[in-house]
Formats: C-alpha cells, sequence, structure tokens
C-alpha cells in the first residue's frame, strides 16, 4: 500500500492498518495523532518517535502479545488468522525445517519466554529456522532489560 493509498482510508481504517503493524494501542494513537503523513519517511520517524519516546514498557509488552511465537504453525492459523499471510511468510524458513530444529525451537521459545517474561521476536524474513534458533539462543544470554 502506498502513502497516498493510505492517507485515503478513513482514520478508522487508517488505525487498524497500524495497528496490524504493531500491537500497542498507544503507539497507533499517537501514530493517528499524525495521519495523513507527508512522506513513508514521516511515517516512519513519527513511529520510531512513538515507540520509543511515547511507549514505555506496558506498550511493547502489548505489542509483543500480537505477534505468533517463531515456528509456532497453530498460532499462525488461528490467534492470527487475519494477520498469518504477513508473519506465515515473514516465517517461511520454519516450514521446511527438519523435527529436530522445530523441536529445539519449541524448547528455546519455552525457555526465553521463561526466563524474559514474553515471546521471541526477530524479523525472520530470510532467515532459516537454524538461523533464528542461533539468534534465539544467543539471546537467551541477554538480561531482560537487554532483550526489552
Amino acid at each position: 500500500m502506498t502513502i497516498a493509498v493510505f492517507n485515503q482510508l478513513e482514520k478508522d481504517e487508517a488505525a487498524r492498518q497500524l495497528f496490524t503493524c504493531c500491537g500497542s494501542a498507544n503507539w497507533q494513537q499517537r501514530l493517528m495523532e499524525s495521519f495523513p503523513f507527508v512522506s513513508p519517511a514521516s511515517l516512519m520517524a513519527e513511529s520510531e518517535h512513538a515507540w520509543y519516546g511515547a511507549c514505555q514498557e506496558n506498550d511493547w509488552l502489548e505489542a509483543f502479545t500480537q505477534h505468533p511465537k517463531i515456528g509456532d504453525v497453530s498460532s499462525l492459523r488461528e490467534k492470527f488468522a487475519s494477520t498469518s499471510h504477513l508473519a506465515g511468510k515473514e516465517q517461511a524458513g520454519v516450514n521446511n525445517a527438519p523435527e529436530e530444529i522445530i523441536q529445539r525451537l519449541a524448547e528455546a521459545n519455552q525457555a526465553y519466554e521463561k526466563k524474559f517474561g514474553f515471546i521471541f521476536i526477530v524479523c525472520a524474513t530470510g532467515k532459516s529456522a537454524a538461523d533464528m534458533l542461533r539468534l534465539m539462543e544467543d539471546r537467551l544470554e541477554n538480561s531482560r532489560d537487554e532483550e526489552l
């Protein structure tokens, strides 16, 4: 969708589209204060300002709940049916992974969520399941503040 098309949406639909990108109500509301946007760059700048300047831990945690777990095909199908076309393509590297890697991803996901209290978030586009597993294992060494 181009910025021109986005700017022509009704405010409620534009807000819904933004929430699809980031599941923080505060972030979405902050961005809608600047709607319509002059350019994609201004949308990105406002987005970054809202995320780092206006959002706090509770907003970030809210946004994390709107992401499926890496490799969790059932949550992609059920909870995220309306956005699975976005995350499903992003997580394509998991689709053909060996069973051993999928099992290790599931175990690492559990350890990550237990340690930090939220799910592992990564831009999975172009990454294999083994790549995501390595990233998750590496990030398990971080502190909660580093991960947040």
